[in-house]
């Protein structure tokens, strides 16, 4: 009993120790963490943070185009979030005579802000415990039926939660289904583009400085949302009127001073911090190093091809940008796991584990054969899993001319069913703009290398049977690349426009047996009838699994708090500015300041290079008023928030819920907090929201938008 008893003081000391500011907390039980939130500098309440009685902070938290966060900052609908997640629109309205990424972009008044179609912002309304419904609807069905009836009970339930689509509802699980929350959401359509600094501003540092520590980059722009007169959702229109919030930040520009509380207030993408040794093995040594190499072979050649044209490199930006940060991500990912030993600590508290479950009879029943059943799944699903993410990397990030190809699937295959319920024509014109917008941003001969590269490695990553019949042939082999991207109709966009124009019953058929059509769907077609169900088959046995598993934890260790996975709903994680040591003989401070940019600054360098007026500011320290006490305009800080994918953008907050900065990355040894969370070396990056007013200020001369925000110091 003694033994038993050191034991589990040994695990609770190591999970207190390791996960200190771990968590990405669900915003309705902040209750449960008020008391620690408060002890460590926050000035507020649970109820002021999230609340559906009154105006809370979550009412000015923004789901921004679905992948990041952003943050209402003006009672006249000003938007904030990084400048690389407004990246895309900011490439879109580019031209080689309108070079807004080079430039920047800067509307002098509201008429002046340009209209993003696609582009939606998402308020949450609220977010209800559904659980006990959830688990209600699975008791009385057998375990063949029980995906079944938890899909026709969330379809219910979030039915009558849309109020005939005033609003959309989703039920979310957590802890793998343990525990089941409906998320609420209002989404407007009408989100045009206020401004942005230049690239040399806004992604100074490029793929050098990316996911690294010290930052000075200023990783921000401006949106406005737009509704109709009664302040609702609108298609864009002339007739919409700039959104009223209930609830904008007010901007602190007093400052952040090292071991400041912070809190970081948004949508992270995913964690897995619950994965079992053998799951973190296959991450580590196996599934990164094939994501790595592919993306390495991607970026080698479309960075050539950007540095040969300047029309390239515009119609190739936001793409570069998209393969590349996922791509040094993991690498840094991999390094942390490494650095931390988390495969040997993941064995160690899951030989702790098993022997405490042995010592209990009860236990041992129900959990003792758990880990062993968990290695068997993850055995299981490996080969399914990798076909999986190569799919993912070959298409996704691959080749383009496949997945644009694929949006043609449904008019070929369905053209007779479209045409007797009237949607031909809709169909069309949707192809239509969709080849229009492909083809403008599209170099035929770049993707084509790609092609040829990836298809190599993905045929080599993956099982024969798991691939397409043509990329499993050899001789098939050799033929596809001249027959995709010179014979097929879908490699021009005058062929692509004439077949729509000519497209009937009587010639789709002909389309079928095209040799870029035949291919992709081919590709289509063997993932989700082959890798798909054998994935989702063993990923469903491993999430129950899973549950069980968490189950037990917080069975086993009451005292625990024990965070839910971030699954990209709304999400609080506090901590406080920081520095960090990450490696042996580096210490870093927790901030950078304007003399770091011009110590990097290097004229004509793709990742370094500067506007001269911005040169001339800094060297004059032309600081105005955002300078910090000492003198020194501060650019980027450091914090232990847990954070992920998906948070950026989002606002870092002081005790007081003022916006102090805006989270943009993490440092490369943290990007294993996906997997683990080691406060010693884990931190996120956030650029000081004093360096975003200068900018706007000072360097843009935008003060108009400055007049709208509420400032204090």
């Amino acid at each position: 009993m003694k033994i038993k008893s050191l034991l589990l003081l040994g695990i609770l000391f190591f999970t207190i120790k390791v996960y200190s500011h771990e968590g990405m907390w669900i915003p309705t039980l902040l209750q449960a963490i008020e008391e620690p939130m408060q002890a460590e500098g926050l000035r507020l309440s649970a109820e002021d943070i999230y609340s559906i009685n009154h105006s809370s902070l979550k009412d000015a938290i923004v789901h921004f185009g679905g992948g990041c966060t952003a943050e209402m900052i003006s009672d006249q609908g000003l938007l904030l979030t990084n400048y690389h997640c407004g990246y895309s629109q900011i490439q879109s309205h580019s031209t080689v005579d309108q070079d807004y990424l080079t430039d920047g972009f800067w509307a002098g008044s509201k008429e002046e802000e340009l209209r993003n179609p696609g582009l939606t912002a998402t308020f949450i309304q609220r977010i209800e415990d559904v659980t006990a419904k959830m688990l209600d609807a699975m008791a009385s069905v057998s375990a063949e039926e029980k995906e079944k009836a938890l899909i026709e009970m969330a379809a219910l339930i979030e039915e009558e939660a849309s109020e005939n689509g005033k609003y959309k509802a989703k039920i979310v699980p957590f802890y793998y289904g343990a525990e089941y929350y409906m998320i609420v959401t209002k989404t407007y359509n009408d989100v045009r583009l206020v401004g942005a600094p230049p690239s040399a501003v806004g992604k100074f540092g490029g793929d050098t400085d990316n996911w690294i520590w010290p930052r000075h980059t200023g990783d921000f722009s401006l949106f406005r949302i737009y509704a109709d007169a009664e302040n609702e959702p609108s298609a864009i229109s002339d007739n919409n009127k700039s959104y009223k919030p209930l609830k904008s930040l007010q901007i602190s520009a007093a400052g952040v001073e090292e071991g400041d509380f912070t809190m970081v207030y948004g949508f992270p993408g995913r964690t897995e911090k619950y994965l079992v040794s053998s799951a973190v093995d296959y991450v580590e040594n196996k599934e990164n190093p094939a994501k790595i190499a592919m993306r390495e072979a991607t970026l080698s050649i479309m960075e050539k091809s950007m540095a040969s044209d300047d029309k390239i490199r515009i119609q190739y930006a936001a793409k570069q940008s998209r393969v590349s940060n996922a791509w040094k991500k993991w690498i840094g990912q991999n390094f942390g796991l490494k650095q931390q030993k988390v495969l040997d600590q993941k064995i160690k508290w899951e030989n702790e584990f098993q022997s405490l479950v042995d010592e209990d009879p009860e236990m041992k029943t129900k959990y003792g054969d758990l880990l062993n059943k968990l290695q068997l799944m993850n055995d299981s699903i490996e080969s399914y899993k990798m076909a999986r993410s190569m799919f993912i990397e070959y298409v996704y990030y691959g080749p383009e001319l496949i997945r644009f190809i694929n949006k043609f699937d449904k008019i070929v295959q369905s053209y007779e069913v479209l045409e007797k319920d009237g949607k031909l024509e809709e169909e069309k014109e949707k192809l239509m703009k969709a080849t229009d917008s492909f083809f403008k941003n599209y170099h035929q001969p770049t993707d084509k290398l790609i092609f040829d590269k990836l298809t190599e490695m993905y045929i080599s990553n993956v099982q024969t049977e798991l691939l397409a019949l043509s990329l499993r042939n050899p001789k098939a082999r050799k033929k596809l690349s001249n027959n995709i991207y010179v014979k097929s109709i879908f490699s021009s966009k005058k062929g692509v426009k004439d077949m729509l124009k000519k497209i009937k019953a009587s010639n789709v058929k002909k389309l079928k047996s095209d040799p870029g059509f035949k291919f992709a769907s081919e590709v289509y077609v063997s993932y989700f009838t082959s890798t798909r169900p054998n994935y989702s088959k063993y990923e469903s046995k491993i999430s129950d699994l899973m549950r069980q598993y968490v189950e037990a934890q917080r069975i086993l260790f009451p005292d625990n708090r024990f965070s839910p996975d971030a699954n990209s709903t709304l999400r609080l994680t506090y901590g406080k500015a920081e520095g960090s040591r990450p490696r042996d003989g580096v210490i870093y401070r927790f901030y950078t300041t304007s003399q770091g940019i011009l110590d990097k600054y290097v004229p004509g360098s793709k990742d370094f290079d500067l506007p001269k007026k911005l040169v001339n500011l800094l060297e004059n320290k032309d600081f105005g008023s955002y300078a910090h006490d000492d003198g020194t305009l501060r650019v980027c800080f450091t914090g232990s928030n847990h954070t992920s994918g998906g948070n950026s953008g989002s606002p870092t907050l002081n005790g007081k819920g003022q916006l102090i900065g805006l989270n943009f990355d993490r440092s490369w040894e943290s990007t294993m907090s996906d997997i683990m969370f080691a406060p010693d070396i884990c931190r996120n990056i956030m650029v000081d929201i004093r360096y975003v007013l200068f900018v706007i200020d000072k360097y843009a001369g935008a003060d108009h938008l400055i007049k709208e925000m509420d400032i204090v110091y």
